[in-house]
């Protein structure tokens, strides 16, 4: 009886038994009038808590922060703060036109470059000048300062480098409209984001050069043109040929490039996460092979190109996925941390050598991720509070010794100084908006830099419920977050959309403001609808085994966790059973038409937008990593292919389509819609004729306008 009135007395308080802990609770109800506009909805940031990013000066010294009228400095020491130089002053001193203040990197602690009005700038603050000033060859992209003031850049499929002097060196250029460098490869995929890879002291860099002549085209519509016209793009689809990637060094001294030697597994394996050695003798590549089942992190002589030792080597009968550099301990070109969920279930860090021995450093049954180190201690934030949080750790190399840094509930984002004896600290809960704190190596707040505001304080914010449901497999708590409608009355029944993404490498729901609120979720709430949106097994921050438990039939663990929900959902007083619709984009578009065909008798709107409709028709470096190839998994291809559940649609759907979508092809929504035709099954298609994946800008008003009323007419 005891715990009973306790339970009831937490309910009405508003927070459950467990909310202590950061796990689950409730963001009451504002008392606001205003609504959401379906501007503040999808494109403003009115109605988002305002953030402040700082940086650390080269030396460590101070933190900088722009407002865009002028860099501030703030003391660590003292937390005094001050006003290092204007945007006018800036441009008055570099010569270029007065706008905003620049995006600005550090070079040390009284250096710092910038780009502004077609020049590449380093600006010294001790004399108040620029030390160097190299324009910009127009048509340059991919910009890569190295360490020295030099910068790369890539013009079409070509690479070029721009000393201080503003000469500009070609490194390697394309004859060949299939060849391309220094851009990425594996389309994005590998944490691969970018060509260019400067060595520490900015003397030799690496660079990817992708060969596409084996990869089929696909045609993208242009209706911006008199006559309409085709858009060619190298597109690899799962089965089919894929791209070549070589990694060449080239050497500024000699001018020469050498090419490295990585041919561990053919034509199409993969070359990512490429890093340096500090003393730039030895270059690491992580090799992974076209199944994405084996992997061997290599490392080779920058000099030769040549193989010096294979570090590590993993096998999975699922897939393998690396997706980090490698860091160097401070002050040693010998030791370095590797992360990987390969070897213990858990994504966590190993702390090896380049002899090759190798021992797990973080031993914890949970996800982390690299922060820094100082030489001493490894600086690391991880997920073992909560999956639904993260909180920044450090541990001692030697003794092993762990200490919490962070305890505030919530997702901490973390800055260390370049020395790691102090960082700024910034994080929100569910209804903590955002604060930034500057803290010591040992966790004491030393002072709070900046507090947000609560945007919403004038609107009516409907409540929203914050915790877990049960996997299909019992094993796993999955995070939800239910949004009850406006003047919410438990004893009237309400319409429920379920928002739905559950791909790989996302995270919906967090103990962030609002539990990771999107805009639109509020707004929807706001006109009488419960919004619902849950991860389920397949994203992030639950080990490996939760992340590749999608593997070869992409969608069906997913629906099921889901379902769950759903279950849930439908077993409260005041969830109209009979009015349940879903939308998603993307993986979550194809998440959407699966489960409006898979569960016909529960979901009776959908809108879908880019969605995957078969995976044969997506990229090889995805697609093949989740599904495997389609010649070896003819059965599982077959059974997730939404071509064949066509003729199972009984809802009201709408697919959304940007015509010239790059990533999700117009093949795959085309195919859906001419199989509905087939079996004479009645579909709505609007397509965006000049979006690409995403809707952007203004566009997306129409877009969201268009799915809010697709709700509104049908559910």
């Amino acid at each position: 009886m005891k715990r009973i009135v306790i339970a009831i007395l937490i309910i009405i308080a508003g927070i459950r038994l467990d909310a202590q802990e950061g796990i689950s609770g409730i963001c009451p109800a504002n008392r606001g009038e205003r609504l959401l506009t379906m501007e503040e909805a999808t494109i403003s940031n009115k109605v988002i808590p305002k953030r402040m990013e700082c940086v650390w000066s080269g030396d460590g010294k101070r933190l900088t922060f722009s407002d865009g009228t002028a860099m501030y400095g703030i003391n660590p020491e003292n937390g005094v703060r001050d006003t290092i130089i204007t945007a006018t002053e800036l441009a008055e001193c570099s010569g270029t036109i007065p706008r905003i203040f620049p995006e600005y990197t550090w070079i040390d602690g009284d250096t710092f470059r910038f780009s502004a009005d077609g020049k590449e700038i380093v600006f010294d603050l001790r004399s108040m000048a620029p030390s160097s000033v190299t324009a910009i060859p127009e048509g340059a992209g991919n910009i890569t300062p190295g360490s020295t003031g030099t910068y790369a850049y890539t013009k079409g499929k070509s690479l070029y480098i721009c000393d201080m002097n503003g000469n500009n060196i070609p490194v390697a250029i394309s004859e060949n409209p299939d060849i391309t460098y220094g851009q990425f490869v594996s389309r994005n995929e590998f944490g691969i984001t970018g060509g260019i890879f400067w060595s520490p002291d900015g003397k030799k860099m690496a660079f990817y050069r992708k060969n596409e002549s084996a990869v089929s085209s696909f045609p993208l519509l242009d209706i911006t043109t008199r006559t309409g016209s085709l858009m060619e793009i190298k597109y690899p689809m799962a089965g089919m040929s894929s791209e070549n990637v070589m990694a060449g060094i080239y050497d500024l001294a000699s001018g020469t490039t050498t090419y490295v030697k990585a041919d561990d597994f053919g034509y199409d394996q993969y070359l990512t996460c490429i890093s340096w050695s500090p003393d730039d003798r030895w270059l690491f590549i992580q090799v992974l092979d076209r199944s994405q089942k084996h992997m061997r992190l290599n490392m080779y002589d920058a000099r030769t190109g040549e193989l010096a030792k294979t570090i590590a080597e993993e096998r999975n009968d699922r897939y393998v996925e690396p997706q980090y550099p490698v860091w160097f301990l401070e002050g040693s070109t010998d030791r370095f941390i590797w992360c990987t969920d390969n070897r213990d279930g858990y994504r966590n860090l190993y702390l090896c050598t380049t002899d090759g021995s190798i021992s797990r450093l973080t031993a914890t049954d949970a996800d982390v991720e690299y922060a820094g180190n100082n030489g001493r201690e490894v600086f690391y934030t991880s997920a073992e509070v909560s999956p639904a949080e993260s909180h920044l750790f450090k541990i001692n190399i030697r003794t092993r010794k762990v200490t919490r840094l962070t305890t505030e509930p919530g997702c901490h984002e973390i800055c260390l100084s370049p020395d790691c004896s102090r960082f700024t600290d910034g994080y929100s809960s569910l209804n903590v908006p955002y604060v930034l704190d500057l803290k010591s190596s040992d966790g004491e707040k030393i002072m709070n830099i900046y507090t947000a505001e609560d945007p919403v304080k004038d609107y009516a914010w409907c409540e929203i419920d914050f915790g877990t449901v049960k996997s299909a497999d019992g094993k796993y708590d999955n995070f939800y977050r239910l949004i009850k409608p406006k003047d919410f009355d438990p004893s009237k029944k309400y319409p429920v959309i379920l928002y739905v993404y559950g791909g790989p490498h996302s995270q919906m729901v967090k103990n962030t403001w609002c539990a990771e609120l999107r805009l639109w979720e509020m707004y929807m709430a706001q006109r009488g609808y419960i919004v619902y949106v849950q991860d389920n097994r397949g994203t992030l921050n639950h080990g490996a085994g939760y992340e590749k438990a999608i593997y070869g039939q992409c969608g069906q663990a997913e629906m099921a966790d889901q379902m769950e929900g759903i279950r849930m959902l439908m077993d409260l007083p005041y969830v109209d059973r009979d009015r349940i619709g879903v939308h998603g984009w993307s993986y979550g578009g194809f998440m959407t038409i699966s489960l409006i065909t898979n569960y016909p008798d529960i979901f009776k709107v959908a809108v879908a937008g880019g969605p995957v409709i078969d995976w044969k028709w997506y990229e090889v470096m995805y697609g093949e990593r989740y599904m495997g190839n389609p010649m070896l998994n003819r059965d599982g291809y077959e059974k997730v292919s939404l071509i064949n559940k066509a003729k199972d649609l009984k809802g009201k759907l709408l697919i959304c389509q940007g015509v010239v979508d790059n990533v999700v092809v117009w093949e795959h929504s085309l195919s859906f819609i001419r199989e509905c035709i087939k079996n004479n099954v009645q579909v709505d298609y609007f397509p965006y004729p000049c979006a690409q994946h995403n809707v952007m800008g203004r566009d997306r008003i129409h877009l969201m306008d268009k799915v809010t009323m697709y709700f509104e007419m049908h559910l």
